[in-house]
């Protein structure tokens, strides 16, 4: 079934990768996604948060100047946002920022190179640089990490080194940033939601509620949810489709308690149908492979653990 465009809610988040709230709000997508199926379209536009730490400065967190004083700052916000929005994050050995490596416009920058080859490896790529910044303590402004993570992901890595070196990525990010300018995009996540000729932006994290409210008003009650029931088929397939994926996300996506949660998790991983992860203070779920199983996107062969 397609959906016209004019049937179509469109979600753009203006974003980082290293953006925390941006991080937060990956369940609320998720669930936007499978509640409205493809009546709704979620894109992503590169804001780029910290073009320097040395000259940056959040003064609510005190974060900015001093690499390493920041990396301490920013696990600890970090940390204080993941008790909120529910997403793991790993502060121990944190060092995201150096001397070396002050920005945080390479990862936005990798970005734009990966949508420059797939739209939907993109969208993967930016899911586990996500994961690797926020759960993992990885040094993501590397490009030795982003090549790392690119070929996770089944990017083509020489394609992938030649935008994101030479001009392509860079220039792609640069009309990012005007975009960003043009709608005052400021902080991070903005989210511009656009029905038709209509469109409205919301500012800062925001709850799916939230999110359904807007899109009911735009679409004049056009546009509807199509909830589904916290079956355990349909929870590994949302497992299947995202690969890997966090409590909350499912919690949030089918409506579930804390002990209905549980259970779920509990009665999958006997079986031996899903995986466990752990990641800082959280963990993911994967679903489980056979015991010898390759990946034609990745062109990766794994064995089971």
């Amino acid at each position: 079934m397609t959906t016209s465009s004019t049937n179509l809610i469109e979600i753009i988040e203006f974003t980082d990768p290293v953006c925390t709230w941006c991080w937060g709000s990956e369940p609320v997508l998720r669930k936007l996604e499978t509640i409205y199926g493809e009546q709704v379209k979620i894109s992503f536009v590169m804001s780029g948060l910290v073009k320097d730490i040395t000259s940056f400065y959040d003064s609510h967190n005190d974060i900015g100047g001093d690499p390493a004083r920041s990396n301490k700052n920013i696990a600890k916000h970090w940390l204080e946002a993941s008790e909120r929005h529910g997403m793991p994050v790993r502060s121990e050995g944190f060092m995201l920022f150096s001397q070396e490596h002050p920005s945080s416009y390479p990862l936005n920058i990798a970005y734009k190179a990966a949508q420059i080859q797939d739209q939907v490896l993109a969208n993967r790529f930016l899911r586990r640089i996500r994961e690797a910044s926020a759960a993992e303590a990885k040094q993501t402004n590397t490009t030795e990490v982003l090549v790392e993570l690119a070929s996770e992901v089944g990017l083509d890595v020489a394609r992938f080194l030649e935008d994101f070196s030479h001009g392509a990525a860079q220039k792609a990010f640069e009309q990012d940033l005007a975009m960003t300018a043009r709608y005052q995009a400021h902080g991070f996540p903005t989210f511009l939601v656009r029905f038709g000729e209509k469109e409205t932006l919301l500012r800062g994290y925001k709850r799916y509620e939230e999110f359904k409210a807007v899109i009911g008003y735009l679409t004049n009650g056009t546009i509807h949810e199509r909830p589904i029931a916290a079956s355990e088929e349909a929870i590994m397939a949302f497992i299947r489709k995202y690969d890997s994926v966090a409590p909350i996300e499912i919690k949030m996506t089918f409506d579930m308690t804390d002990v209905e949660l549980k259970s779920v998790g509990d009665s999958l991983l006997t079986k031996q149908m899903i995986t466990r992860r752990e990641a800082g203070n959280g963990y993911f779920f994967s679903a489980r492979s056979s015991s010898m199983a390759c990946d034609s996107a990745t062109g990766i062969c794994a064995v089971a653990q």
